[in-house]
């Protein structure tokens, strides 16, 4: 449960997709629990290890932290909804999604979560474009190139800006959770399943973050700067209807 100055106290789950992460997983958790004691907050967490075929599982159990193991490797997006099935079944509040390759930077946590907790946001996204804000790592510049490009086929379907699309660091509430337990995309995963939320009518906003180059490991975004990723996510986009 997080507190802070008498608000509203809520449970938090930090989700951690790893795929072959043995160089980083332990160093990501550590961070979380030395902010935990730092700063007297208890974010809760749990890795999802998707299939490793390197020694994360190992290094998951011989450190006893708190994780499920995927039998086969399901992809970012597998992974990731087993991450919200977790908080589904356990009654958090709020699920963040946190890379465990040390991109993402545990001090911004609150920040993404607060719109949530105070504001009545259903999803935050953890965004390095937002409000003249540049996070001092940036992605190449074809990939920035095809970020906008998305942005802007947002925009068009559902009038709603998202700047930073294929931001992976983000914040859902309970009705989000829910509805990523029924369906969440296994390709595209982070701009598709931002629309949906947006064409389910549900409120979205960005706030500016720090991020990090990787310390280990391999990006689950291999393509973003190909023509294929390109044509097929727009695609994707512009063929999904909203439920309400």
């Amino acid at each position: 449960m997080v507190k802070r100055d008498g608000r509203k106290s809520m449970s938090i789950l930090i989700i951690i997709p790893a795929y072959n992460e043995e160089e980083t997983i332990l160093n990501a958790v550590n961070k979380i629990k030395k902010y935990n004691e730092e700063h007297n907050v208890n974010y809760d967490y749990v890795v999802i290890n998707d299939g490793s075929t390197d020694k994360t599982e190992t290094i998951l159990r011989e450190n006893n932290l708190n994780h499920v193991e995927l039998v086969h490797n399901l992809g970012i997006g597998g992974a990731v909804q087993a991450g919200y099935i977790y908080a589904y079944q356990n009654n958090y509040d709020v699920a963040v999604q946190y890379d465990g390759d040390g991109q993402h930077d545990i001090a911004y946590v609150s920040k993404i979560v607060e719109p949530i907790i105070n504001e009545g946001y259903n999803m935050v996204i953890g965004s390095r474009f937002v409000d003249g804000h540049k996070s001092k790592f940036q992605t190449t510049g074809a990939r920035r190139m095809g970020i906008k490009l998305i942005s802007n086929v947002i925009k068009f379907k559902t009038k709603k800006r998202i700047k930073d699309t294929t931001s992976g660091f983000r914040a859902v509430d309970k009705k989000v959770i829910k509805m990523f337990v029924r369906d969440y995309p296994v390709e595209y995963p982070e701009p598709i399943s931002t629309v949906n939320v947006l064409l389910s009518g549900l409120n979205v906003t960005e706030v500016p973050v720090e991020m990090n180059e990787r310390q280990g490991g391999t990006s689950s975004i291999q393509s973003l700067k190909s023509a294929y990723y390109m044509i097929n996510v727009i695609l994707s986009i512009l063929s999904l209807k909203g439920s309400k």
